[in-house]
C-alpha cells in the first residue's frame, strides 16, 4: 500500500488560495514552500492568490519560482501604473481594479506574475476575490488545459468585467444630473459631486487605456508565444476594454455639457433677475425725480400755486410709471 502523502498546512497569513492543476483539472493544494517541485513538474501549473503579503512572503515566492527582484520590488509597491514587463521567460503584469465605497471610486491593484508552471496574482486594496475566476475556469477543464495564459485571460476579463458595475452606477448618477440641471441650476454641493465624477472618471480611464497595450502584446504573441485560440480570447478583452473606455469618454462629456449647461441657466437667471431690477429701478426713478425737484424749497416752482396741484403731480407720477410698467412688461422684463 502506498503511503498517504502529508497533509498541506493551513494556508500562511496573506496566501488566499494555492492550487495545482494538471490537464485543467484541479489535483492538490500546496504550500508556498512545496509550491515550486509541483510547478517544475511537466504538464502541472500552480496557481497562487495573495492579498496584501508581507514582504517574508513576497520573497519566499520568490524563491520559488526565481522572479526577478524588481518585479517583486514592484509588487510590494502597490502603486503602479497598469503595464506588462518581461523578466526573461516570465511576465510580470499590473492591472488596476476599480469598486464604489461610498459614492467614490476607489482604486485597487492586481499584480501578476506568470511563467512555464506557475501563475501568481498578487492583490491590493480594494477587490473583488477572484474564487469566482477559479471556480469558472475549473467548471471547464477543457479550456483551463491551456495553461498559465488562460488563467491571465480569465483575471484579466474578470478585472475589465468589474469595471461595468461602477459605469453602470455612475451612469444612472449622470442621468438624474442631467434631469436636475434641465428643471433648475445645479447647488453648491450637486456641482462639487459633479467634478468628483468628472475627477473619478478620469483616474478610471487611466487605469482602463494601458490594459489595451497589455492586450495587443499578448494577441500578437509579441512578449511571449500564445498559440492562435488564446490569442483571439486576448482580443476580445481588448475590444471589451475599448468600449469601456468610450463610456467613460461618454460620461465625461455629459458631465462637461451639464456642468456648461448649470453655468447658462445660472448665469440666464441672473440676467433675467439684473433685468428685473433695472426695469422696477427705472419706475421709481420717475417719483423719486419728481419729488427730488419738488423738494428743492425754491419759490418759483411751475404749478406751485394751484389748488389742485398736489393731485396732479401724484397722477402724472402714477401715469408714467403705469406705461413705464407696461412696457417693461411687455419687452419680457417683468
Amino acid at each position: 500500500m502506498l503511503a498517504p502523502s502529508p497533509p498541506v498546512p493551513p494556508p500562511a497569513p496573506g496566501v488566499v488560495a494555492a492550487g495545482v492543476y494538471a490537464a485543467g483539472r484541479r489535483i492538490a493544494e500546496t504550500s508556498i514552500a512545496d509550491a515550486g517541485a509541483w510547478a517544475r513538474k511537466p504538464g502541472h501549473v500552480v496557481w497562487i492568490g495573495l492579498y496584501d503579503p508581507s514582504d517574508s512572503l513576497l520573497h519566499q515566492v520568490q524563491e520559488q519560482f526565481g522572479l526577478h527582484p524588481l518585479a517583486i520590488e514592484d509588487a510590494g509597491n502597490a502603486h503602479q501604473r497598469p503595464k506588462m514587463e518581461q523578466y526573461g521567460s516570465g511576465l510580470f503584469v499590473v492591472a488596476r481594479t476599480a469598486q464604489l465605497v461610498e459614492r467614490r471610486i476607489a482604486f485597487g491593484e492586481t499584480h501578476v506574475f506568470l511563467g512555464r508552471g506557475y501563475v501568481v496574482t498578487v492583490r491590493h486594496g480594494p477587490s473583488s476575490s477572484y474564487a469566482a475566476v477559479r471556480q469558472r475556469c475549473e467548471a471547464c477543464p477543457s479550456t483551463l488545459a491551456h495553461g498559465e495564459h488562460y488563467m491571465l485571460y480569465a483575471l484579466l476579463d474578470y478585472i475589465v468585467d468589474d469595471y461595468g458595475p461602477v459605469i453602470g452606477a455612475i451612469h444612472d448618477e449622470v442621468e438624474a444630473i442631467e434631469d436636475t440641471v434641465l428643471a433648475r441650476s445645479l447647488e453648491q454641493a450637486e456641482i462639487e459631486r459633479l467634478y468628483m465624477l468628472r475627477r473619478d472618471l478620469l483616474r478610471l480611464r487611466t487605469a482602463v487605456v494601458p490594459l489595451v497595450e497589455v492586450c495587443r502584446r499578448l494577441e500578437h504573441a509579441e512578449t511571449v508565444a500564445v498559440d492562435e485560440y488564446m490569442q483571439v480570447l486576448f482580443r476580445d478583452v481588448s475590444d471589451h476594454i475599448r468600449r469601456v473606455q468610450e463610456e467613460i469618454d461618454s460620461l465625461r462629456e455629459v458631465l462637461a455639457f451639464a456642468f456648461e449647461a448649470s453655468l447658462m441657466i445660472g448665469q440666464t437667471q441672473q440676467t433675467h433677475i439684473a433685468r428685473r431690477l433695472a426695469a422696477w429701478a427705472a419706475i421709481l426713478a420717475v417719483p423719486t425725480a419728481v419729488a427730488g425737484i419738488y423738494g428743492m424749497n425754491f419759490k418759483n416752482m411751475p404749478e406751485l400755486e394751484l389748488q389742485y396741484g398736489y393731485f396732479f403731480a401724484l397722477g402724472a407720477i402714477l401715469m408714467v410709471c403705469l406705461i413705464l410698467y407696461r412696457r417693461f412688461r411687455a419687452v419680457g422684463w417683468l
